[in-house]
């Protein structure tokens, strides 16, 4: 990582974090009270600030399509791509009617300023390459959508830092059909210019397509396996109709 370059961007993130700091006690407080819907409440309100004005201080072009589709309450589980560290908050941008949390890599933990702040938006964090630490996260994410919260996964696992999607871990979809709550599709692209293309935090403009959201109550394991290779089937051709767009 390039860090002199870099100084102005993490002086604008710890700056925009504030955001979430300044509701820290709500949360804590509706937390340790059981009050779920409190604490939905005021995540909401830090993680839909921080998001739009992240896109703004960095000057992203954020393009949102199919913006009709993104359900007006949770719980829901939103499907992505994982391109770059930009996708939280480009997610944070683009949903902002109800809370959510992300299922992460560990190395985010020790991402600057967020990575703190990721368990108190209910997030969960999973170990690299450790089968039982994903399962142990999925299981805990099913936890905290059975108490109504959101959660977003992006199933790559790990960044593609390119105009390309990865294969999906097994599996990752059991976050929403366990408890039967809809999968949201959300396809991205140009994340990756923001920081991984050239190693310094820069603008750019991104591109996220919200497809309608799937229901899958009372689905069966044939049926969940269909629907697996067919979310993954929708993310790849969302990115790479987002691409062949931009070069048309």
């Amino acid at each position: 990582m390039k860090i002199i370059p870099n100084i102005p961007a993490a002086v604008k993130l710890f700056r925009e974090v504030k955001s979430f700091n300044k509701n820290l006690k709500k949360i804590e407080d509706a937390k340790a009270a059981g009050d779920f819907e409190e604490e939905r409440k005021w995540i909401l309100d830090s993680t839909s600030t921080f998001g739009p004005m992240i896109m703004k201080d960095f000057g992203c072009d954020l393009h949102v399509h199919g913006e009709e589709n993104i359900p007006d309450r949770g719980p829901v589980v939103i499907v992505a791509n994982h391109q770059s560290y930009a996708d939280i908050p480009t997610l944070m941008a683009v949903f902002r009617k109800f809370q959510f949390g992300f299922i992460a890599k560990q190395y985010l933990a020790k991402a600057p300023f967020l990575g703190p702040w990721m368990p108190r938006i209910r997030s969960v964090f999973i170990e690299n390459d450790n089968p039982r630490s994903s399962l142990k996260a999925i299981n805990t994410g099913i936890e905290y959508i059975n108490d109504g919260f959101s959660m977003a996964i992006c199933p790559e696992g790990t960044r593609s830092k390119g105009p390309f999607v990865g294969p999906f871990m097994k599996g990752a979809m059991k976050l929403a059909t366990k408890p039967g709550v809809p999968s949201v599709r959300a396809p991205i692209n140009g994340t990756y210019r923001t920081f991984e293309e050239t190693g310094v935090a820069r603008g750019a403009r991104i591109d996220v397509s919200v497809h309608p959201p799937i229901e899958t109550a009372g689905i069966s394991r044939a049926e969940e396996k269909l629907l697996s290779d067919r979310v993954e089937e929708i993310i790849r051709a969302g990115v790479e109709e987002i691409v062949s767009k931009e070069q048309a």
